[in-house]
């Protein structure tokens, strides 16, 4: 018979167990003094060897009980679950009921969790059926596990069920539901719920966010947003997101600064969202900030954030700081070498791109279609007919990615601005899948450079099939008959489009970012308060760029 200090001893050596070797020591140490049959202790150990994911250990030590009662078989049902061996806690489930031990409200918790990693409803139903039968169809955390069980497997409304009979809700129980029927996209009756609710905690207020700006909806879910008295890193994050995935990036960068100014301290996510809202607005001033912010907070330059730098760097045009961003990156993956490849591929150093390529293969990290869509772009502005078609082909036999629609605009632009416009064509009626607005457009652009009348009919024919209101097709069309003077053509495609009623509808459009602000100056835009400014700065260029003798080009002037 032990004493009760040598059962303390035991269980304190259990919480210090951190390795495998540990534990087996501290078991040794129980078979010694006769206590691997307690079964507070056995919870205990069992929990631990969980935890640190020996769930064989957990197995073998348990094999060994005579007599285990629930709270070991509940352990080790956990356990299981939590290391995902959901099957084997079903088993000991079995187990349980064969050795007449009753289960209670943390066994089933811990089964529907099980059934809900197996993705089996089966299992999960008659597992319900116990729960009805011993009694726990009133038990809030038993019901609220079902709830999100149903959830997950598609039933929302075998979720609405459990809920709707639950005698006692608490906010975790009205937060499951409702995230259960933002996922399943019914945001109606998920506002519905959300209004009912008594007492709303931030979880509810982020999940009906998120359903939002799942759903497009940035002005339902900034609405919410302004709403909420208390937000948490989810809560700003989420709404960044929804700015980001609606274009509305000087709106992300605005939420940064406002969640700054509330000292809420931002994540790697929130990060990658905000330099990439930076990359999106070309505004390398405010990239500068949020870089300088990382360093002096001491976030760690993980590939996330690394690539998210690199890609912004580069598409604000500093790709030498994109390229320091990049060698001083400890880990590199996939996304971080595609983000540098494209960059040197945008700058128009395609030497470099390809070079950068080889030194990705070298590393024996396997390239996607992202990165063969760079290294086609680089091909085609740098002209490199034999490399792009090699590489295009590389891509087929050597790495088995099938072309999409990107990998066959890129070829066709790289063989209709060589002059190679029948090869052009042959392609892009050879392609594997349907041609697009882009394909055909690069076609027709190849055949603006090299003046061929004939293709680029065939090519306008096809557009004005997928864009019959891109006035863009037919003016290039234009262009084209009257350097050639037909004007009887340029006539009658004039008169088509007055018919169809073809015509610009939005203004071009320019900014320009000045003190870490963006401004936006479109066509013909007189309000902006430093128009007349910028109107005489423009102005003097013009006059210079006439001193240095520059002559435009008038050929699309009609």
């Amino acid at each position: 018979m032990y004493t009760l200090a040598l059962k303390e001893t035991i269980w304190g050596l259990i919480k210090r167990c951190m390795t495998l070797k540990s534990l087996e020591s501290v078991y040794a140490c129980m078979i010694k003094t006769n206590t691997t049959q307690d079964c507070f202790l056995m919870n205990q150990f069992i929990s631990s060897c969980s935890a640190l994911s020996y769930v064989d250990l957990a197995s073998s030590t348990f094999a060994h009980m005579e007599n285990p009662n629930a709270f070991v078989y509940n352990a080790l049902i956990r356990g299981c679950g939590h290391c995902c061996y959901p099957d084997r806690a079903l088993g000991f489930y079995i187990h349980m009921l064969r050795n007449n031990v009753m289960p209670n409200s943390y066994s089933f918790s811990s089964l529907i969790k099980a059934c809900t990693l197996l993705m089996d409803s089966a299992f999960g139903k008659a597992v319900h059926g116990h729960i009805w039968k011993n009694g726990f169809d009133s038990h809030m955390f038993v019901q609220t596990t079902l709830v999100e069980f149903y959830s997950t497997l598609g039933d929302v409304s075998g979720s609405r069920r459990v809920f709707d009979d639950m005698p006692e809700r608490d906010v975790f129980a009205w937060t499951t539901m409702i995230s259960a029927l933002v996922r399943d996209g019914d945001m109606a009756s998920a506002g519905n719920l959300f209004d009912e609710m008594p007492e709303k905690n931030i979880a509810t207020w982020n999940a009906m966010i998120d359903g939002h700006a799942k759903l497009g909806s940035a002005e339902s879910a900034e609405f919410l947003f302004n709403q909420m008295l208390a937000r948490d890193i989810i809560s700003w994050t989420t709404m960044m997101n929804c700015f980001s995935r609606n274009k509305r990036y000087m709106d992300v960068v605005r939420l940064f600064h406002d969640m700054i100014d509330k000292e809420m301290i931002p994540d790697e996510v929130t990060m990658s969202t905000v330099i990439s809202a930076c990359a999106h607005l070309g505004a390398l001033d405010l990239g500068k900030e949020v870089h300088l912010y990382l360093m002096l907070h001491e976030f760690d330059l993980d590939v996330y954030i690394g690539s998210s730098l690199v890609d912004m760097y580069a598409k604000c045009g500093s790709i030498d700081r994109a390229l320091l961003v990049f060698y001083k990156l400890q880990n590199k993956n996939l996304y971080c070498w595609n983000s540098i490849i494209d960059g040197l591929a945008t700058h128009g150093y395609a030497k470099e791109a390809l070079r950068m390529f080889g030194a990705m293969e070298s590393k024996r990290i396997r390239p996607n279609a992202v990165t063969f869509i760079s290294i086609l772009s680089a091909c085609t502005h740098a002209g490199f007919v034999e490399e792009g078609h090699c590489r295009f082909m590389s891509m087929i036999k050597d790495y088995c990615i099938t072309p999409q629609v990107e990998h066959y605009g890129c070829m066709v632009d790289l063989l209709s601005k060589a002059g190679l416009l029948e090869d052009a064509l042959e392609m892009v009626r050879n392609m594997a899948v349907e041609p697009n607005s882009f394909i055909w457009g690069a076609l027709l652009n190849g055949c603006k450079l090299h003046k061929n009348l004939e293709i680029a009919h065939i090519a306008v024919q096809n557009l004005m099939v997928l864009e019959p209101s891109n006035s863009g097709h037919y003016s290039l069309l234009v262009s084209m008959h009257a350097e050639v003077n037909r004007w009887s053509e340029v006539a009658k495609i004039r008169t088509a489009m007055k018919d169809l009623g073809v015509e610009k509808r939005c203004p071009g459009a320019s900014w320009v970012e000045i003190n870490k602000r963006v401004h936006v100056f479109a066509a013909s835009d007189t309000y902006h308060p430093s128009y007349s400014q910028f109107h005489l700065l423009l102005a003097e260029l013009d006059d210079q760029l006439r001193l240095e003798g520059y002559v435009p080009e008038q050929e699309s002037i009609l």
